[in-house]
């Protein structure tokens, strides 16, 4: 079982108590569907699912951002709240044990979302300071509302804009789906005459009537498996799948959004630059979300947050699904000599994909507490920290400290 030293967690408590939030615990044991539908693929395998005695799907609280979510709803509570937490996770990983402590805050319905992700950040980055005086952070940045943006522009389905936002933040997948929108079509699917003639017309009641047709031909009922309605629906949606491609020209302009990568000072500029490269010249959609990326940054710097810790990736993202706007984490810098073309010393030490284990994330989940039963749209956002490895790098850059000192 995980432990927490006490008077390290009594330093965490006062901490999350003097920036007035209200404490909350939840249920090591919570129901396992929000978990597997809503949490993301990485963190869906690493789940310890289990059963109660009525056969409901239940598993051992992974995180604590969908069970607060959860509660704050249950509640009925209509005006903002600022949940703290301090408690044990359970998951499968592949190093430091399957029981390990994370502490957040979640701000939930406060509507005023500059304000709110400012105020999320500059706590986050006040927390492990506050712990670890000692040590150096560096915090990377990135927006998943602006990705989508970006791919709204260049004019793709529904459903390659939702893959891809699925995807957003992990570079493997990233690539794999843009490689595949830059390959020239398929060839058609081999299917029944009917069916293809109806699909290639565009007829949606012919492919019905097809679709039923062949169902009827091998014995298939509705009873047996998936309705003809599901079927054509799914072929219609498969097939705009297919269909859609973009061009050499459109697939550079992706590539090198995900390439941008620069001060969070100059962010702005940067996004307004290349929203004036989009193929099909579409600035206002981008507009609208750099306005608000801008705002952010405005509320950030007027707490008084040294802004040269920040680094905006215009890649970053993080492996859950319900994120919709602001995501970010924060991890300790890492001195590799390298120096990246425009990046400043500060941060170009901290390349992406350094090795380094996060000690933070968090970001705005808008659409989450619908998901999760609200009547109306509540706006949310938060942060979890990694316990154990904050408490290492507390340790380990106290000690360095020490030592160079002597």
């Amino acid at each position: 079982m995980a432990t927490l030293e006490p008077d390290f967690a009594a330093q965490l408590l006062a901490f999350l108590d003097a920036k007035q939030t209200e404490r909350i615990d939840m249920p090591v044991l919570q129901p396992a569907d929000p978990f597997l539908d809503m949490a993301g693929e990485s963190l869906r395998g690493r789940i310890f699912l289990t059963e109660s005695e009525t056969g409901d799907s239940l598993c051992l609280r992974p995180e604590f951002t969908i069970p607060v979510c959860r509660d704050h709803v249950a509640s009925g509570v209509s005006v903002p709240r600022r949940y703290a937490y301090l408690g044990e996770v359970f998951r499968q990983r592949r190093a430091g044990g399957s029981e390990f402590f994370q502490a957040g805050i979640e701000d939930i319905g406060d509507t005023d979302n500059a304000a709110a992700d400012a105020r999320s950040l500059a706590d986050a980055l006040d927390l492990v300071t506050t712990i670890a005086p000692a040590a150096e952070w560096r915090v990377t940045v990135g927006d998943q509302a602006i990705f989508e943006a970006v791919v709204s522009a260049l004019g793709l389905p529904r459903g390659w804009r939702r893959k891809l936002a699925r995807a957003f933040g992990t570079e493997g997948q990233i690539e794999s789906l843009i490689a595949a929108l830059g390959r020239p079509r398929a060839a058609p699917r081999d299917l029944p005459k009917p069916v293809a003639d109806a699909l290639e017309d565009g007829d949606a009641g012919g492919l019905l009537d097809a679709v039923a047709g062949c169902m009827e031909e091998l014995g298939f009922t509705a009873a047996s498996g998936r309705s003809a309605g599901e079927i054509a629906t799914r072929l219609i949606e498969q097939t705009i799948l297919d269909r859609a491609r973009l061009s050499p020209d459109e697939v550079a302009v992706l590539r090198d959004f995900l390439g941008i990568r620069v001060p969070l000072a100059e962010a702005e500029r940067a996004l307004r630059a290349f929203a004036g490269r989009l193929v099909d010249g579409d600035g206002e959609t981008m507009g609208d979300v750099i306005a608000a990326f801008a705002e952010r940054v405005a509320r950030l710097a007027e707490r008084g947050v040294a802004l040269d810790r920040f680094i905006y990736d215009a890649a970053f993202g993080r492996p859950l699904d319900y994120y919709t706007g602001l995501v970010f984490e924060i991890a300790p810098r890492v001195i590799t000599g390298k120096v990246e073309a425009g990046i400043p010393s500060a941060i170009a030490d901290s390349p992406r994909n350094a090795g380094v284990a996060p000690v933070v994330g968090g970001g705005r989940y808008d659409r989450l507490l619908t998901l999760l039963g609200a009547e109306s749209p509540i706006p949310g956002v938060g942060f979890s920290v990694w316990i154990d490895r904050l408490d290492e790098a507390r340790i380990t850059r106290q000690g360095a400290r020490q030592e160079g000192a002597s």
